[in-house]
């Protein structure tokens, strides 16, 4: 069918068009000023007051239900106007919750407001969202699209404990909160890069490759990383969990070598995508082996957020930001691949280097905090014109 534009309806400020634009933005630039603000604190012992959140809670925190959630935010807003040909926020509703998720983030780095104040906008932006992309799926009955909906209620809760935890109604709640959120973002994550990948893969690298994906495989490795939560957070049973992340290694293993093929290493916009899966996975190996091997746990988390999903929102805020504005994806901006590679050598430096050389570890988390500040620095001035500039195609969105 033809999308014929009504030539008398105006088109209104094009950054609001779609929430690839503003979420994906305000994503990259507020992981900088965040990682600066760690970067003060832990290399040069800033002491900033964040209402009274512990630096470290609120680094963690921030990382995954500010920058993650926004990216994701911008995504599935884009995402499921293609998959129900209904149109999502746009305009002052889409300003509206990018306001909420803005002020959200602000409160603790100015120390304005109080606890009580943030969570409520916090939990306000999720709800919102969930029921902003939960509209068009009930309104084309996409039941198959309820699973992301879930992952993101099961986020709001998550988000609650947290800030349980930080008000002390619920013992220990902060870290419940956070290991429940990254989870949960990473069962949302690899879902969606179940969806995406290969096909990416496949239409990338052209010459009628047909990828292996096994119905197995993705159905085992989501029932394992829901037992590895619920064996990690909610029973503490140390050997199951390590048990069952050497199980998920090994499976995501096997997708990796199902996923490759040559062609790949001939387009930045699949080896990012590629090698931040690589990450994902060994995610799973450090997790198995840090009881064994008497390796800090931070490791394993740095590789599943920093390397995993660090690298890929980066790679998938590149595309989503080209192929949305009527660009070639397979033509990024030059300089992007530099960008993936600063962060992806950030990812090195994190995960991999302590293991070697572990009484360097304060350098090491300078340098890699250094690489990710520099990487989507670049995007910012990449994509920064890309991103409130119209389609070049000339059509809405």
């Amino acid at each position: 069918m033809l999308n014929i534009a009504d030539p008398n309806k105006k088109p209104g400020i094009t950054i609001l068009q779609l929430g690839f634009r503003p979420f994906f933005l305000g994503a990259a630039s507020f992981s900088i000023l965040a990682i600066t603000l760690w970067m003060g604190i832990y290399v040069s012992g800033w002491e900033l007051k964040l209402l009274n959140i512990t630096p470290t809670l609120w680094h963690a925190h921030e990382m995954l239900f500010g920058y993650l959630l926004a990216v994701i935010a911008g995504f599935l807003l884009t995402a499921v106007k293609n998959w129900t040909g209904q149109q999502t926020l746009q305009g002052p509703l889409l300003l509206l919750l990018f306001s909420i998720w803005a002020i959200a983030r602000l409160m603790p780095v100015f120390n304005i407001g109080t606890i009580s104040i943030m969570a409520i906008m916090d939990s306000l932006f999720i709800a919102s969202l969930a029921i902003a992309i939960a509209i068009p799926i009930i309104k084309t009955r996409q039941w198959a699209q309820l699973g992301v909906l879930s992952i993101l209620i099961l986020l709001l809760v998550a988000n609650l404990v947290f800030y349980a935890g930080l008000l002390g109604l619920i013992n220990n709640g902060e870290i419940s909160g956070l290991y429940s959120g990254l989870y949960l973002i990473l069962a949302l994550v690899f879902v969606m890069a179940r969806r995406v990948i290969p096909f990416f893969i496949e239409m990338g690298v052209g010459n009628n490759i047909k990828l292996t994906n096994r119905h197995w495989l993705d159905l085992s490795s989501l029932i394992l990383l829901i037992a590895l939560w619920i064996t990690d957070i909610l029973l503490t049973q140390p050997v199951v969990t390590t048990m069952i992340a050497g199980v998920l290694f090994i499976l995501h293993s096997i997708r990796l070598l199902d996923w490759h093929t040559r062609g790949i290493w001939q387009s930045p916009m699949l080896w990012v995508l590629y090698l931040s899966y690589l990450f994902l996975t060994l995610g799973f190996a450090l997790k198995a082996l840090t009881p064994v091997l008497q390796i800090m746990p931070t490791l394993s988390i740095h590789a599943f957020v920093f390397g995993g999903i660090g690298v890929l929102t980066l790679g998938m805020m590149s595309r989503v930001s080209l192929g949305h504005t009527g660009r070639n994806v397979q033509e990024p901006p030059a300089g992007l691949s530099v960008a993936f590679i600063l962060l992806l050598a950030g990812a090195v430096i994190r995960v991999i280097l302590p293991l070697v050389l572990p009484a360097e570890y304060t350098l090491w988390v300078a340098l890699s905090q250094l690489c990710w500040i520099l990487a989507f620095g670049m995007f910012l001035v990449l994509f920064f014109p890309i991103l409130v500039s119209p389609r070049i195609d000339g059509r809405p969105g």
